[in-house]
C-alpha cells in the first residue's frame, strides 16, 4: 500500500478524493456552532507562529480566479503551492481549503457551448463567417461539477514538481454534523497527514443550491464563486490547527472600509474590537465578505486556533506572503486573544507625530530647558543607570553570545555618563537657532517675499544596538530639532534603555511633551518597523555593519541615513614624524576599538619598510595586544608573516588591525577609494603638499591630516551629539548632530497675487532680489 501511495506524487491522473452530500455554504456559515473544547492557547504574538506545526491555507475565490472571474490565476496559484511545498518539506503539516472550481468549469464550459454553437453556425450557414454568438448564463452547480477534477489535477501537477503527494477532499455541512460523518473525515484527514499527504479541501458545489445574486457584480453572466472561510475555521478548530492563515484580495482588516480616507489596517485585531470596525462591501467575486471573515476568523480563534487574513493577490508579496507569515513578519491583521498592556507600534508613532509638533512649536530656549534637565537627571540618576547597566552586562556576559566589542558598547561608566551631560548642555546652548531660522529671503516681486526657513523633519526611526549611551545622545538631538522620535535598541540594553528612556519623558514633561520620544519595547522586528512608510520619515541606525545593511535592505520607502561600516585607515607617510606616527596609530586603535571610528588598516609607505619607524610602529602594536593581518603586498616581503588577511575591507572591531604596504600617497589613495568606506581616514606626514593632496583627493566623509580617526565624533566637532556618522553623499554627511536632522519649507508671503499677472501682457514682472538676512533671524 505504502509503496503504491509513493506513486502518486508522480501520476497527476490519481486523485484521492471523497465525496459527499451537501447543504449550501450559505447555510453552512448561518449554522450555530458549538465550539468544541479548546485545544490549546493561541498564539499570543506574531514571533510565536514559528512554532506553527499544523496549518491551513484558505485560499479565497478572488486569490484563486483570475480578473474575469472565468479561469484560474495559474501564475499566484504557483506561487502559492511553492509556499505551501516549502512549509510541507520543513516538516509542517499543510491543508488547503480552496475555492475556484466553479471558474475552472465555467472556463471550460464556455469554451464547450462556443465551440458547438460555433460548429452548429457554421453548418447552417454554410460559410465561415460567424454572427456574434452570446453564451447563455452557466448554472453554478453544472460549472463546479466540470471544473472539480481540473481543479485538482491542476494542484497535483503543481505538487509533483515537489515530491508532495495531494489528496481531494469534498465535504458538506452534514460531514460536520452527523457524528459518524465527523468522525470518518477526522480519521481520514489525520491519516493523510501521518503520509505526509497535502489535503486539498473545498466544499461540494455541484450539489449546493444556486447561489444568491451579488448586486455588485457588473456585466452578464457573471458567476459568483463560493467562499469557504467558515469552513476552514470549522476545519482548524476540529484538526486542532495551530494556524489558519486567509488569503483574500485586500491587505488585511481595516478600521473602515478599505478605499476610504481614514481606512487603517489593523495590525492585530482582539475579540473586543468588533464594535469599532465598519465593514463595507465584499470582494469582486464569492459570497461572503470581510464581516464573514471576521466572524469565521473570531470562531477559529476561540477554539483555540491563531489566524491571519492577509493579501494573496498583490503580485508584490503574493510569492511569500503565506512563508513570511510563518517567520512572524508584520503581514495582514493578526487575531490574537491577549490585548498587550502599552499601545501598538503604530500608536506609539502617532503619539510622537502629535507632541512632535507641540514640541517643535515651543520657543528654543524650551527646548533648551528640557535638554538640561536630561542633563541634570543623568548625574542626579548616575546610580540608578549604572545598577540597570550592570544587570545587562551580567545577562549578556552570561549568555554567551554576544562579542567582546558588543558587551563593550553595552557598558556605561560615571565618565561616560559626564561626558555625555556635558555635550547635552553644549547641545542645549548651540540649539537656540535651529528649528525656524531663515536661510536666505527674495524678493521676488512688489510685495511678494520669499523665506526658506529650517524646520524638523517629522518622526526619526532610530535602531541601535547596544549602546545605551545612544539614547540620550539622540534623543536631545531630537529634542534641539524638534523631531518626534521613535527608539528600537536591542534587547541585551533593555534594563539600561528602559530607565533612559523614562528619565527622557521626565524632562520633556517639563514642557508637556513626554509622548514626543517613544520606546518600542513591543515584539516587534525590526524589519516590520522599516515598512511604516507612511508613518515615519527617516531610518537612522546604529550598530553593527550587519544591521545596517539590513535595514538599508529592508526600509521601504523611507530614507535611511547612516553608515554600513567603519573601514577607517591610517597611511604613514615616507616624511612622517614618528612620534606623531606612533601616537596617532596607538590612538586610532586601541583608544576603543569597537568603535566605527576606529582603524581598520594600517597603510606604510614602502620605504619606511625595515627601518626604525617600522620596527617600533609593530613593536608598539604588539605591547597594546593588536593582533596583525598582513596584505597581500605585506605579506610578500616577510619570510614569516602573519596571518595573511582574508579581506582587505574588514572592520574588525576589535585589537585587531590589516597593515598594507602602498608605493605613494597616490597608491594609499587609490587603496582607499577600493578598499575603504567613505569613513574615516588620515595621514600622518611632515609634507604639507603631500597632505593637502590628501585631504583633497580622498572621498570619505571624514578626512585627517596627523590626527586620530577618533576625533570623527559629533562632541568631539562640538556639536554637541550625534545621532551617527554618515557616509552617504546627499544631506548630512560625516557626525550628523543637529543640522543633519532638519529640512527645510519655503514660505511665501504675497497680497493677491497670481501667477497670470507675471505673463507677457500681464502687469507685474520677477524681481528676484536677495533680501539680507539679519544674524539670528527667526
Amino acid at each position: 500500500m505504502f509503496a503504491r501511495l509513493a506513486l502518486c506524487s508522480r501520476l497527476p491522473s490519481r486523485i484521492w478524493q471523497i465525496n459527499a452530500c451537501s447543504v449550501s455554504i450559505r447555510a453552512f456559515s448561518q449554522a450555530k456552532f458549538v465550539v468544541p473544547r479548546s485545544h490549546g492557547k493561541s498564539f499570543v504574538h506574531r514571533g510565536e507562529l514559528k512554532q506553527a506545526k499544523r496549518i491551513v491555507v484558505k485560499l479565497g475565490s478572488a486569490v484563486v480566479t483570475r480578473g474575469d472571474e472565468c479561469g484560474l490565476a495559474l501564475g499566484r496559484l504557483a506561487s502559492i503551492v511553492e509556499q505551501v511545498a516549502m512549509l510541507q518539506n520543513q516538516g509542517r503539516e499543510m491543508m488547503i481549503v480552496t475555492s475556484g472550481a466553479v471558474a475552472f468549469g465555467r472556463q471550460r464550459l464556455r469554451h464547450e457551448i462556443l465551440l458547438s454553437q460555433s460548429v452548429r453556425q457554421a453548418l447552417h450557414s454554410g460559410q465561415n463567417q460567424l454572427k456574434d454568438m452570446s453564451v447563455p448564463v452557466l448554472e453554478a452547480r453544472a460549472c463546479a461539477a466540470a471544473g472539480q477534477s481540473g481543479l485538482m489535477a491542476l494542484y497535483e501537477a503543481m505538487f509533483t514538481q515537489y515530491s508532495i503527494c495531494t489528496a481531494q477532499i469534498l465535504v458538506t455541512n452534514l460531514d460536520f454534523h452527523d457524528e459518524q460523518k465527523r468522525r470518518n473525515l477526522n480519521s481520514t484527514l489525520h491519516e493523510l497527514l501521518r503520509m505526509n499527504i497535502v489535503p486539498i479541501i473545498n466544499t461540494n458545489d455541484a450539489v449546493v443550491p444556486p447561489p444568491v445574486p451579488n448586486s455588485d457584480l457588473q456585466g452578464v453572466n457573471v458567476i459568483s464563486i463560493k467562499d469557504n472561510d467558515s469552513l476552514a475555521a470549522r476545519l482548524a478548530v476540529e484538526m486542532k490547527v495551530d494556524l489558519l492563515i486567509a488569503l483574500s484580495d485586500v491587505q488585511g482588516l481595516y478600521d473602515s472600509p478599505p478605499g476610504t480616507d481614514d481606512a487603517k489596517l489593523i495590525d492585530i485585531f482582539y475579540p473586543g474590537d468588533q464594535q469599532s470596525i465598519t465593514y463595507g462591501t465584499k470582494s469582486r467575486v464569492g459570497i461572503g465578505g470581510m464581516e464573514a471573515k471576521v466572524k469565521a476568523a473570531l470562531w477559529a480563534l476561540q477554539g483555540g486556533t491563531s489566524v491571519i487574513i492577509a493579501n494573496g493577490t498583490d503580485p508584490k508579496v503574493t510569492g511569500h506572503v503565506i512563508t513570511d507569515i510563518v517567520e512572524g513578519k508584520k503581514v495582514g491583521t493578526f487575531f490574537s486573544e491577549v490585548k498587550p498592556a502599552g499601545p501598538t507600534v503604530e500608536q506609539q508613532t502617532e503619539m510622537a507625530r502629535h507632541a512632535g509638533r507641540t514640541l517643535a512649536s515651543l520657543h528654543p530656549e524650551q527646548r533648551g530647558e528640557i535638554i538640561c534637565c536630561l542633563a541634570e537627571l543623568l548625574t542626579e540618576k548616575k546610580d540608578e543607570i549604572l545598577s540597570a547597566n550592570k544587570k545587562d552586562m551580567e545577562i549578556a556576559t552570561a549568555s554567551g553570545r554576544f562579542s567582546q566589542p558588543l558587551i563593550n558598547r553595552l557598558s556605561l561608566s560615571t565618565s561616560k555618563l559626564n561626558s555625555l551631560a556635558i555635550g547635552l548642555r553644549q547641545l542645549a546652548v548651540s540649539s537656540r537657532d535651529s528649528v525656524g531660522r531663515v536661510l536666505r529671503r527674495t524678493r521676488v516681486a512688489n510685495n511678494l517675499e520669499l523665506e526658506q526657513i529650517t524646520v524638523p523633519i517629522g518622526v526619526l526611526l532610530v535602531i541601535f544596538e547596544s549602546r545605551p549611551d545612544c539614547l540620550p545622545q539622540v534623543s536631545a538631538l531630537a529634542i534641539a530639532s524638534g523631531n518626534a522620535l521613535l527608539l528600537k535598541g536591542g534587547k541585551e540594553a533593555s534594563n539600561t534603555n528602559k530607565i533612559l528612556h523614562q528619565l527622557t519623558q521626565e524632562a520633556l514633561s517639563i514642557h508637556g511633551v513626554a509622548d514626543a520620544i517613544q520606546l518600542v519595547s513591543t515584539r516587534e522586528e525590526v524589519e516590520d518597523l522599516c515598512r511604516l512608510d507612511k508613518l515615519i520619515d527617516l531610518i537612522i541606525p546604529r550598530g553593527s555593519s550587519q544591521l545596517v545593511r539590513n535595514i538599508q535592505r529592508a526600509a521601504k520607502g523611507i530614507p535611511v541615513l547612516g553608515h554600513s561600516e567603519g573601514v577607517c585607515h591610517v597611511y604613514i607617510d615616507s616624511e612622517a614624524s614618528i612620534d606623531k606616527a606612533m601616537d596617532v596609530v596607538r590612538d586610532s586603535k586601541c583608544d576603543y576599538p569597537a568603535a566605527c571610528n576606529a582603524m581598520e588598516t594600517l597603510l606604510i609607505h614602502r620605504d619606511l619598510l625595515r627601518t626604525p619607524v617600522f620596527d617600533q610602529m609593530i613593536d608598539m602594536l604588539r605591547a597594546e595586544h593588536v593582533k596583525i593581518h598582513a596584505g597581500p603586498r605585506f605579506a610578500s616581503y616577510l619570510t614569516f608573516s602573519p596571518s595573511e588577511v582574508k579581506s582587505l575591507r574588514t572592520e574588525y572591531g576589535d585589537l585587531e588591525c590589516c597593515i598594507e604596504v602602498v608605493d605613494s600617497m597616490q597608491d594609499a589613495v587609490d587603496h582607499i577609494h577600493k578598499y575603504g568606506s567613505s569613513h574615516t581616514d588620515v595621514i600622518v606626514t611632515e609634507n604639507e603638499d603631500t597632505a593637502e593632496q590628501f585631504l583633497q583627493q580622498v572621498d570619505s566623509a571624514c578626512v585627517f591630516w596627523n590626527a586620530s580617526s577618533r576625533f570623527a565624533d559629533g562632541y568631539r566637532f562640538g556639536l554637541g551629539a550625534e545621532v551617527g556618522i554618515s557616509t552617504a553623499r546627499i544631506h548630512a554627511r560625516g557626525p550628523v548632530g543637529l543640522e543633519g536632522l532638519l529640512t527645510t519649507k519655503w514660505v511665501l508671503r504675497g497680497e493677491g497675487h497670481t501667477v497670470a499677472d507675471f505673463s507677457e501682457q500681464g502687469s507685474m514682472k520677477y524681481l528676484h532680489e536677495n533680501i539680507p538676512v539679519p544674524q539670528g533671524g527667526f
